[in-house]
């Protein structure tokens, strides 16, 4: 037993693991390189490095298999392997603190980078001028929003994920007075006027627009600048039978409403919310430009903040480099649209924000400590020879 608990320390405190996985993280990195291309970065963060495995799908069949080794796995092991030599070899003497300081440093930037991975939220919050919003919203992930507008002072709104639709698929609410039922789900689709599509197939919908238009599947596009647009056929069943089909898309900009046991409702898929405890209000959007040219000289945004129990009312200039960090978020300028009117804001949460600069401190003082060492003892063998 003691011999095997001995190669099993051996293994994980092993010089030759740690180039081992050094190699691996290089032909991963440059297989995440070339894939980029098609993936796009978020793409290859979810696919390369966001996982213990890379899987690829057998020819001919959906179903995937691991075939490489993934940025959490291979983390993980430097981790564990980090952790293990550092427990092991390195006594606590002064002369190895710049050394200790620079593993720590590492352990904290691994841990890092994982937490960032499993913590972190990125969202967008296009605010026109003028406009109040108190959410953000996602720009990949999707939900299905069935809400009751029958009360004038607020809305009820059940909020359904978009990784739980899927063609055929009934979700429990028992919340609702009816049922909801999926037909049909694209997570990314083209939609068309019908007599602008004359021979595409007949639609599912039954109720509103969705009776009037065409949908046309696409490939999931993990391009920087481009966004998957998904769409939905979805049943609502009631105690006497069908309500319809609706077609739902984050393209159509019209909400869809209905009435059903004296209360009335809305029907809309949309990108997912973040609701905020507190409001922004976009009061003006600036893009200068140096004179006499077209170049960007700055973009700002001066927002105007405010908490619904007034204890915090006041304006905010948002530009590059200078974000406003807020309740946890973090709001950086990322672009404008319709004619310089609005602004887009993108939103960040991630409470782990701070450990790479506490790692990179650590990292520079434990060479600064290391290297004064080295001269140190250099200088003093240079004047004992002499």
């Amino acid at each position: 037993m003691r011999e095997l608990w001995k190669a099993f320390v051996d293994f994980f405190v092993s010089l030759k693991l740690t180039v081992g996985l050094l190699a691996l993280s290089i032909v991963l990195i440059f297989w995440a390189t070339l894939a980029q291309v098609q993936l796009g970065v978020w793409g290859v963060q979810e696919h390369f490095f966001r996982t213990f495995f890379v899987l690829s799908k057998i020819p001919g069949t959906q179903v995937p298999v691991p075939v490489f080794p993934g940025g959490y796995f291979i983390g993980g092991l430097l981790l564990i392997n980090l952790i293990a030599a550092h427990i092991k070899r390195f006594s606590p003497t002064r002369r190895k603190a710049g050394i200790q300081l620079i593993h720590v440093g590492l352990i904290l930037l691994l841990v890092g980078e994982l937490l960032t991975g499993i913590w972190q939220e990125e969202y967008q919050m296009r605010l026109d001028e003028g406009e109040t919003k108190s959410y953000s919203e996602s720009y990949r992930d999707n939900e299905l929003a069935i809400i009751d507008t029958s009360d004038p002072a607020y809305d009820d709104v059940v909020a359904i994920p978009g990784s739980r639709l899927s063609p055929d698929r009934e979700i429990p609410l028992p919340q609702l007075p009816f049922r909801v039922v999926i037909r049909d789900f694209y997570p990314n689709a083209a939609l068309q006027m019908r007599d602008q599509a004359p021979n595409a197939p007949a639609s599912l919908a039954t109720q509103d627009i969705g009776a009037r238009i065409a949908t046309t599947p696409l490939a999931l596009t993990y391009k920087q600048d481009e966004r998957n647009l998904a769409a939905a056929y979805v049943e609502l069943i009631g105690a006497d039978g069908s309500l319809g089909i609706w077609l739902v898309s984050a393209q159509l900009l019209k909400t869809q409403t209905f009435t059903y046991a004296g209360r009335t409702w809305s029907l809309s898929l949309r990108f997912r919310r973040n609701y905020k405890p507190f409001s922004l209000q976009l009061i003006d959007f600036s893009h200068d430009v140096y004179a006499g040219t077209t170049i960007p000289k700055n973009f700002s945004s001066r927002v105007h903040l405010k908490t619904p129990d007034g204890l915090d009312d006041r304006e905010v200039l948002i530009y590059m480099n200078n974000p406003l960090r807020y309740a946890g978020l973090t709001f950086y300028q990322a672009g404008f649209d319709n004619n310089d009117r609005t602004t887009v804001l993108q939103v960040v949460h991630n409470p782990s924000w701070i450990l790479p600069y506490v790692s990179c401190i650590l990292m520079s003082l434990g060479l600064l400590i290391q290297f004064s060492f080295s001269l140190f003892r250099f200088s003093g063998q240079r004047r004992s020879a002499t």
